[in-house]
């Protein structure tokens, strides 16, 4: 069916742009959210969606909403592989420069539902660009569902686990080598996430916007008093 009412919900502007450019060509009613109070008045207003689509979403969705609504999201890996928090991190620290996005949908285990479609998806540049691609990428995919509306089918295999990082990981690591310290950086360097740093004499230097150049990195530094503990 692609007559109903969809909504997408989506955290970041980048989710938001990627809705918007395509808004004018999606079949249906639609609409957006970025926050659980946005969604709930959504729902509270006599809308009955016939799928959300979740895009970098960081709340947890209610048992009541996953068993009434058909609700998809998108996930950074191979699924089951890489199931669990920062997939483009540890994607990156594991040397991949590729990966698949998969749309599933979502139970009351994370990341554990049934597929719908995997689609390839380019680890090049920074965390906000491969976000913004994934954002793309994910609203190409959930008009494919609309129009086709392919069967959900259970993940097979033995699931791989990953640990969600936290704001404390994002200190420079010991590296081998320069491509090692500039995938750290550019993994970290996107809007709202914890950018790589180096803490020295009580300052904080963040590091963004790197590229490397032969055996050397180009990046910008932000020097700022570090928080004592």
């Amino acid at each position: 069916m692609t007559d109903g009412h969809y909504i997408v919900a989506g955290k970041h502007d980048w989710v938001l742009q990627a809705f918007e450019s395509r808004q004018g060509s999606l079949p249906g009613k639609w609409s957006y959210c970025s926050t659980p109070e946005e969604l709930d008045r959504i729902l509270s207003s006599g809308v009955c969606p016939e799928r959300i689509f979740f895009i970098h979403w960081s709340w947890r969705v209610s048992s009541d909403l996953l068993s009434s609504t058909d609700c998809i999201c998108f996930h950074m890996t191979d699924l089951p592989f890489g199931r669990g928090g920062s997939p483009l991190q540890n994607l990156i620290l594991r040397g991949l420069d590729s990966t698949m996005l998969t749309a599933l949908r979502m139970t009351d285990s994370i990341d554990a539902g049934p597929v719908y479609m995997k689609r390839e998806l380019s680890l090049t540049g920074s965390a906000q660009q491969i976000y913004m691609r994934v954002s793309a990428l994910a609203m190409d995919m959930a008009l494919e569902i609309i129009e086709s509306n392919p069967e959900a089918i259970p993940q097979e295999g033995e699931p791989t686990m990953f640990e969600r990082r936290r704001p404390s990981d994002s200190e420079l690591p010991n590296v081998e080598n320069m491509k090692q310290l500039y995938d750290f950086i550019r993994m970290l360097d996107a809007e709202g996430y914890p950018h790589a740093f180096i803490d020295r004499n009580g300052l904080r230097i963040e590091f963004t916007n790197a590229t490397l150049q032969g055996d050397s990195i180009v990046a910008s530094a932000k020097v700022e008093f570090a928080e004592k503990d």
